[in-house]
């Protein structure tokens, strides 16, 4: 599972021209699932994600999280995190979890971040989405 996460001044995404989940500041996140991801994954990084330290305290160090800035969290599918790039130049996507099994995942995912934290938006399983954002900083992680 990997768990891509940008901090935003604000971001959405639309589906057939309509707004289907926005946030002001806060977490762009996007999320790949792949084959041999379990709930344990999906838990460790549900929690991490809400607890990792990304925005800046009042001296400009990142030593605060989400939750404690008040920070909206949008949770985007996306299989193309689980690419194999290494060898030619066209990806390779047989390590992404099939589709039912990734969207249980990305489900359950979704499930977890909102049991613990108020302000979650998604975008769409297996939608073609346009996402939209300022990244603030830039910043931007992988968590694994």
């Amino acid at each position: 599972m990997k768990v891509l996460v940008q901090r935003a001044l604000n971001a959405s995404v639309t589906v057939d021209g309509e707004i289907v989940g926005a946030i002001d500041h806060g977490q762009l996140v996007l999320v790949g699932i792949e084959k041999g991801d379990t709930e344990m994954d999906v838990q460790r990084l549900a929690d991490k994600l809400l607890k990792y330290r990304m925005f800046s305290d009042d001296e400009g160090k990142m030593n605060l999280n989400v939750q404690q800035v008040g920070g909206g969290v949008l949770l985007v599918s996306q299989f193309t995190l689980a690419a194999e790039t290494k060898k030619g130049l066209r990806p390779g996507f047989s390590s992404a979890a099939v589709p039912a099994e990734g969207e249980r995942l990305f489900n359950a995912f979704v499930e977890k971040v909102r049991a613990q934290h108020g302000k979650v938006e998604t975008g769409r399983f297996g939608a073609d989405m346009k996402v939209a954002f300022i990244n603030d900083g830039p910043v931007t992680f992988m968590l694994d």
